[in-house]
């Protein structure tokens, strides 16, 4: 499969988790659509010459593969973007109480100390396992896939909580799409934000935001342009921000087909294998993962070891700190093999 991406071979990539990395044949059908684009703009870009349309057909298929009513579903650029115009919708005050997990994403943290700033609601920080939501619980917020740990969350069962206690349950899936199988209707999110770029393999630039009817109602639109009107769909709020090149949307169901043609189960599988198997001679932080998995470091300068791994060995893996210590994180996908968790493991031993 290393062939079928555009990866430099020279790098051992075990960093699939931060930004994804588009396979050939999907990087070339977004290029097509970008160069359509240049050739006639005005004849791409107008509204009222096809792109709603070819907008909605990609949404369709994504809303296919996620389980998604369509009419719940719009498309975003990354899913920080999308969970930040659900946040800033919200009218929150300083009788409230924003309740989330532990070990969320260091720029959702940043969002909500934002948030917490400027209308004094009171955030909440607990382990996942410790999330239970009171009388004056607004938001439940939290991870399906832990970013720093690989973990996967329940946040089914969570969802139904925060339901019974009249919170509004907000899921960053910013992991989950491509990485775990996914059926939002069900699920019973309030609203779930996910990347297509990372595990779906998607291009850059390519994400939903998931919302309830009931959920809907609460949401603006980040930019408000042409497509905001009285009585305008969910989707259509949220697709006009100005000139902006929609080809990362339109070249999903190219990904969603690549995954299929390429037997992904079986890809997760091989990958979870090549974790589970690959003595790194470090703590794993969960069990419960797919194709990521942190692992704790004991190191002296774990920064400066994240260096030296990629000056000295050209491995591409992250190491970062968290609240529970500094974290290896290794992330593998369809490009990855043994040989590369070999070569992690006799760098460390060396280090």
């Amino acid at each position: 499969m290393k062939e079928l991406f555009l990866l430099d071979p020279e790098v051992v990539y075990l960093n699939h988790g931060s930004f994804g990395a588009c396979p050939r044949p999907v990087f070339e059908s977004y290029q097509r659509f970008q160069r359509d684009l240049e050739r006639q703009p005005v004849a791409f870009l107008a509204l009222e010459r096809g792109l709603p349309d070819a907008l909605d057909a990609a949404r369709h298929a994504l809303a296919s593969y996620l389980g998604a009513d369509p009419a719940n579903l719009s498309f975003a650029t990354n899913a920080t973007s999308a969970i930040n115009t659900v946040v800033r919708s919200l009218n929150l005050d300083s009788g409230d109480e924003v309740l989330m997990g532990d070990e969320e994403y260091g720029g959702m943290e940043r969002m909500w100390e934002y948030v917490a700033r400027h209308s004094g609601v009171r955030t909440v920080r607990v382990p996942f396992e410790e999330l239970e939501p009171g009388p004056r619980t607004r938001v439940v917020f939290c991870s399906h896939i832990e970013w720093s740990s690989g973990r996967v969350n329940d946040v089914g069962a969570l969802c139904v909580r925060a339901r019974e206690a009249g919170a509004l349950s907000i899921v960053d899936g910013a992991h989950a799409p491509g990485q775990i199988d996914l059926d939002l209707e069900s699920l019973g999110a309030d609203v779930y934000a996910g990347n297509c770029h990372k595990w779906m393999c998607a291009p850059k630039g390519s994400a939903f935001l998931y919302a309830t009817p009931q959920a809907q109602r609460l949401i603006e639109p980040l930019v408000v342009s042409w497509d905001w009107a009285d009585g305008a769909a969910f989707h259509e709020l949220h697709r006009w921000q100005g000139t902006r090149d929609p080809s990362a949307f339109l070249a999903v169901p190219s990904a969603i087909e690549f995954l299929a043609e390429h037997d992904w189960p079986r890809v997760r599988e091989r990958c979870h294998a090549l974790l589970a198997e690959g003595d790194l001679g470090l703590e794993p932080l969960t069990d419960d993962y797919v194709q990521m998995r942190g692992y704790r470091v004991e190191h002296p300068d774990p920064a400066g070891l994240k260096q030296w791994l990629y000056e000295e060995h050209r491995i591409e893996v992250p190491i970062v700190e968290t609240h529970d210590g500094w974290v290896l994180r290794v992330s593998v996908q369809a490009y990855n093999d043994a040989s590369d968790l070999a070569a992690l493991r006799d760098a460390l031993s060396g280090s």
